[in-house]
């Protein structure tokens, strides 16, 4: 099989990751030797109780903790091996983030809450405008974009976080409970444009909830946490994914 063509390799590894506090004489295993692997374009939901580390595991994702051991790849990149400065640009450029809580500057428009990711990338004035308006658009929130977060729905509101984190084009989108404050036929709304984009820009999704349903009803793979590990098996290989 020597002209055999190689399997992909995993948008997102992890091997014997965790991530540990300590609390006085305690230690708190917040994630514990954990090892998955995520595919480009694959939709993953993380069901877990409150407190079984998923938003933790999420956050380490995401370069806005660092691991205690183990190693983190993504897109053929360590994380703990970066430096502030590029940890910020892979926040930038490579993660888009989707929160419980919206996270828009209240005194902005929607338009300049939008704009936010590409000032801090130094995009150029114009093409932030032009880039802004398009994610708006492509959330259903054009008529909206000159409004303020206070001005509009929840749902619209998630609408435009969703719109923020898409603006840079990042190939990971990492979603900590994207409809917990919202009521379920918004929250399925919100679900259904998050897979919309997974499937239509080749996204790759990890979606990080307690709700079996809506993660059973939208992602492709789900994974479970619980005590800081995966009760789920803990490597899903890409090359068995590629082979079905």
């Amino acid at each position: 099989m020597e002209n055999a063509q190689p399997f992909p390799a995993p948008l997102v590894r992890t091997i014997n990751l965790s991530r540990q506090y300590n609390m006085g004489a305690s230690v708190i295993r917040a994630v514990d030797n954990v090892s998955v692997e995520i595919a480009r374009g694959e939709f993953v939901a993380l069901l877990g109780a409150s407190g079984s580390g998923k938003s933790t595991l999420l956050h380490l994702l995401a370069g806005l903790d660092r691991p205690t051991s183990g190693s983190i790849e993504v897109a053929g990149r360590e994380l703990g091996q970066l430096s502030a400065q590029e940890l910020a640009r892979y926040r930038r450029h490579t993660v888009g983030m989707v929160f419980q809580s919206f996270n828009l500057v209240p005194s902005m428009t929607l338009e300049e809450n939008v704009e936010l990711p590409m000032l801090f990338a130094e995009v150029d004035r114009q093409e932030r405008r032009t880039r802004a308006r398009q994610a708006l658009e492509r959330v259903g929130l054009a008529a909206r974009m000159r409004h303020r977060p206070s001005e509009i729905s929840g749902g619209e509101q998630q609408r435009a976080s969703l719109a923020r984190a898409l603006v840079n084009e990042p190939v990971l989108l990492l979603a900590d409970e994207p409809t917990g404050n919202l009521d379920s036929r918004t929250g399925e709304e919100i679900m259904s444009l998050i897979r919309e984009f997974n499937q239509t820009l080749q996204m790759t999704v990890l979606l990080v909830t307690h709700e079996a349903p809506l993660a059973d009803r939208f992602a492709r793979r789900v994974l479970q946490m619980g005590d800081g590990k995966l009760i789920a098996p803990q490597v899903t290989s890409v090359a068995s994914e590629a082979a079905q």
